[in-house]
């Protein structure tokens, strides 16, 4: 039985250009699988993968899963309240202690600034890991750059979880938020 090929391609990151750029779980997926053949092939294995909560958890736990690394969260948050955004993010849990000594993969959803992974990498450090590296599904063009990625795009990313959002009366509704760029 022949395998197919990872997608996108190991050496050349997948790159998009929309406005919007609409990400099914199944694609989601593919990009995961991406990343940690991408993170596998170029011979880092680490022995923890750390997933920033809420949305890197689901690209670490995958990562952490296809590299038989142990996985652990951390928990950073943008918002002081759930309307009022930050301008810094802040961590809300403590790095996990298994990472001293350690090499440790950092995983995120996307990467815009680069401010999360800063700020999430620096409370790992705190524990004394004996390497670090940080990967993320997706990068934004012209944005920080983490150790691996899976896509590269300009476009705004609308992420399966954050398509729909469960409205006053129970039902799901498109989120607010993409209502300008979507459908």
């Amino acid at each position: 039985m022949r395998v197919p090929p990872p997608f996108p391609s190991p050496g050349d990151p997948m790159r998009s250009t929309a406005d919007a750029l609409e990400l099914s779980w199944e694609m989601f997926g593919e990009l995961c699988r991406a990343l940690a053949l991408r993170i596998a092939r170029s011979g880092y294995r680490p022995d923890i993968v750390v997933g920033i909560a809420k949305a890197g958890v689901i690209p670490g736990a995958v990562v952490a899963s296809m590299l038989r690394a142990d996985f652990f969260s951390l928990k950073v948050t943008r918002y002081a309240d759930l309307s009022e955004r930050m301008d810094r993010p802040e961590i809300l849990s403590e790095a996990p202690l298994r990472a001293r000594g350690r090499s440790v993969l950092l995983v995120d959803e996307i990467c815009t600034s680069g401010e999360t992974l800063r700020v999430a990498s620096n409370a790992l450090r705190a524990v004394a890991p004996s390497e670090m590296r940080t990967a993320t599904s997706i990068v934004k063009v012209n944005g920080h750059r983490p150790d691996y990625f899976a896509l590269e795009t300009d476009a705004e990313v609308v992420f399966p979880w954050d398509r729909q959002v469960i409205g006053d009366d129970g039902t799901l509704e498109l989120n607010p938020l993409y209502r300008d760029i979507i459908e």
